[in-house]
């Protein structure tokens, strides 16, 4: 990942409902949610939420899998390990490496 993608990730996380959505997707796991399950589990409107999936699906933080025609989404555990080894790359005086077991079992614990 590089620095405009974390910006654009970190854009992203900023509004509190695309937090409260990425964590609800984190929580979710594999099984994800429909949009309208997560709208109503965080009690916001279809089209706000719509926005909101966009938004987080751009930054590279949750996909969509379709499935006839709805769409379940999740958290992109591709992306967020990205953004953590981003956000890790110059830990330990440089050397990322002794830090990749951290960023692998923060990701690999969803």
């Amino acid at each position: 990942m590089d620095k405009n993608d974390a910006l654009d990730a970190f854009a992203a996380l900023s509004q509190s409902t695309r937090l409260d959505v990425f964590r609800l997707l984190i929580k979710a796991g594999a099984e994800g949610m429909s949009a309208g399950d997560i709208g109503q589990a965080l009690d916001v409107r279809q089209n706000t939420m719509s926005n909101n999936l966009s938004i987080l699906t751009r930054a590279g933080l949750i996909k969509g899998a379709r499935s006839g025609r709805s769409i379940t989404y999740h958290a992109d555990m591709d992306g967020m390990r990205g953004l953590l080894a981003f956000l890790m790359e110059d830990c330990c005086g440089g050397r990322a490496e002794l830090c990749q077991p951290v960023i692998e079992e923060i990701a690999c614990a969803c």
